[in-house]
């Protein structure tokens, strides 16, 4: 079997990695139970949480996609609007305003203890950084308050792309943009059914965040799975793996 190479690059997910999602759906709950006192009315909320719900629901649908010939971009709306024979562009107004722009006030308070520290010390250890994940990455990245330059940018629905975890195509495109081998990037996420397995299949090591942490970090194998359940953890893997 391959070893693995020295890390020199860490590709990590967003939600649910760099912050603390059930928290952060928590908070959105309540501001979806309190929408009918800013739409206007109890049917028109009902409406509004039937499309994200059926949103959330097609995007998993859509992982089993191995290349779709149409752009996710736009059918992953254009599935929701047939349902509820609406627009695409209607689907698309709800999903930005309920899914990507109001959560973003919650994201610093939500983020995971340690993400800053491990930000800078990945950038003083001379390890390149970057995200993938299925949503976009830009506005979140700046409520984060991310510390350090990042080098990788990734959105499943980046044209470059066009695939949601966990098919590989998105880690191997980072591992293209940064010139180096899938074994030379550690990827972090909080999945095993869609980080893991889409890490695993481009050759990538990875670790999973998890309320349980599992032992050891073995660098002789191609990939290598161990759970970790904080910051502090994924900066031990980091020094056991360069």
């Amino acid at each position: 079997m391959k070893p693995v190479q020295q890390i020199r690059a860490v590709l990590l997910d967003i939600d649910g990695t760099l912050y603390h999602q059930k928290a952060l759906r928590g908070l959105m709950a309540f501001e979806l139970a309190t929408a009918p006192f800013s739409l206007g009315s109890i049917p028109e909320a009902l409406g509004v949480w039937r499309i994200l719900k059926c949103f959330r629901e097609g995007r998993e649908a859509l992982r089993a996609m191995k290349d779709p010939s149409i752009p996710l971009a736009s059918l992953q709306y254009s599935l929701v609007a047939e349902r509820f024979c609406v627009t695409s562009r209607e689907v698309e107004l709800i999903v930005r305003e309920w899914m990507y722009r109001r959560p973003l006030k919650y994201l610093k308070i939500c983020r995971r203890r340690g993400m800053v520290e491990f930000f800078q010390l990945a950038d003083e250890m001379g390890l390149r950084t970057g995200v993938f994940s299925d949503y976009p990455v830009r506005e979140k990245l700046q409520e984060l308050g991310i510390p350090v330059p990042l080098t990788v940018e990734l959105c499943g629905t980046d044209p470059e792309v066009n695939a949601f975890k966990p098919n590989p195509k998105g880690f191997l495109y980072a591992c293209h943009l940064w010139n180096l081998d899938p074994g030379e990037v550690l990827y972090v996420g909080d999945r095993h059914d869609v980080d893991a397995c889409g890490a695993k299949a481009a050759g990538m090591p990875y670790v999973i965040f998890s309320r349980r942490a599992s032992r050891g970090f073995n660098a002789s194998a191609t990939t290598e799975l161990r759970s970790i359940t904080n910051f502090r953890g994924l900066c031990d893997v980091i020094h056991s793996a360069i």
